[in-house]
Order: structure tokens, then sequence, then C-alpha cells
């Protein structure tokens, strides 16, 4: 930050380098470093000019500062005395007063304010709506409790309706059915045959009734091989 005040100062004048005062608020890496505390001193031999000492290397700073930012910086500085630069390395206040002075740290102070101003009064709406949730949350225990409950029982009935009437209507429950209404068709011929041998009934009405009943057998037996074959087909 400090390296275009100090190649201008070398080249006006070789001031006595000074020592940073001790109680500097800076890291030990910052104070410590020639580089970066003092300016450098050139060499009394005949090519001083070549001989200028090499900065000490730092490690990069993780923080990226843009060109533009770092000039406008140097602009700020770059007017100000030894003494206020020693005074800013040396005083945490004078640097932090100087610091909220640069307008690009005024725009930050600035969004975060508002943003903190956005954040409280979005806390202060939801503080607000507070009472209605409470409300609504009550309302949605009750529905729960009673609407909820009937409905939910009425709807598992309907289910059961449902699961009974499919269980009717089954393929394999129609079969099964069928072959009971045949077994009973036939368990009927065989009374009547047993009664007309027993003399209970005339011939004319067995043979009425005998043929209506074996009709109706043979076409449940029909009835039966035709959804069998479809089933397995």
């Amino acid at each position: 930050m400090f390296k275009s005040f100090w190649g201008s100062q070398e080249q006006e004048a070789q001031p006595r380098p000074q020592e940073i005062p001790t109680n500097s608020w800076y890291p030990p890496s910052v104070v410590s470093s020639p580089s970066s505390s003092r300016p450098v001193t050139p060499s009394s031999s005949s090519s001083n000019s070549f001989n200028l000492q090499r900065p000490v290397d730092q490690p990069q700073s993780s923080s990226h500062v843009s060109p533009a930012e770092a000039a406008s910086i140097i602009v700020l500085l770059k007017d100000k005395s030894v003494d206020e630069l020693r005074k800013l390395l040396a005083n945490k206040d004078a640097y932090q007063q100087f610091l909220l002075s640069i307008d690009q740290v005024k725009i930050q102070n600035n969004l975060r304010d508002e943003l903190r101003k956005e954040t409280l009064q979005l806390a202060r709406e939801n503080l607000e709506k507070e009472p209605r949730i409470m409300e609504l949350r009550n309302q949605c225990r009750i529905i729960r409790t009673t609407e909820l409950a009937a409905a939910q029982e009425k709807l598992n009935e309907l289910e059961r309706q449902k699961e009974e009437i499919l269980k009717f209507y089954a393929p394999t429950s129609l079969l099964h059915r069928l072959q009971e209404a045949m077994n009973e068709t036939d368990d009927e011929s065989e009374n009547l045959h047993r009664q007309l041998l027993d003399r209970e009934i005339d011939v004319g009405a067995f043979v009425q009734k005998y043929k209506k009943l074996r009709n109706t057998y043979h076409k449940r037996a029909l009835t039966q091989l035709a959804a069998k074959t479809s089933v397995t087909g």
C-alpha cells in the first residue's frame, strides 16, 4: 500500500530509517517486515542504483483487492506525511477512523445497515402475524380432532365396502358361487328323481320340473366353462 509513497520519498531524499513503535497493533509479520514498515536505504557503493534491497517475500493475502480500489486508497494515502502514516500503523483508533472514511467502506456499512433494518422489519412483521398463526393452528387442531376424524371414519367405511364389492365380483369369487349354484341345482334334480321313485310326485310334474332344473344346470355349467376359459386364456 505504501510502496509508491516510499519510492517517491527515496527519490527526493534519503531519510534515516526509524524503528516502528513496538506497540503497533498490526500483526507481527507486517510490523517486523522491513519492506512493509520502512523504506529501503540504498547502498553506499558506486553501484547503488543496481543493488537496492529486494523486499522480503510475503504470503499473498486471501482477500482480493481490485486495481481500482487499490488506486483509490493510494490516492488517499499519498498526501499524508510520514508521521500520519506511522500513526496509522501504530494507532488502531486512527486506522479505524481512516478506514471508515473510505467511500467503499461507507457503501458497505450503509448496505449493512439497510439489510439490518429490513431484517428487523421482517422480524416485526412475523411477530405481528404470530397471533393469527396461533389462531389458525388452533383451528387446524380442532378440525383434525372433530371433522377430520369423522371424515376419516367415513372414508375407512367406504374403503371397506369397496374391498367387499371388489372381492364379491372377483372372477374367482364368481366362479365359486357359480359352482355352488350348479351343485345346488344338481342336488335338487336328485331329490326330484328320488321323489319320483318313491311315488311322491307324478310323471308329468316330474318331467316339467326335472327338465327345468337340468336346463338351468347346463346353462350354469356352460357359463362356468366359458368363464374359466376366458380367465385362463
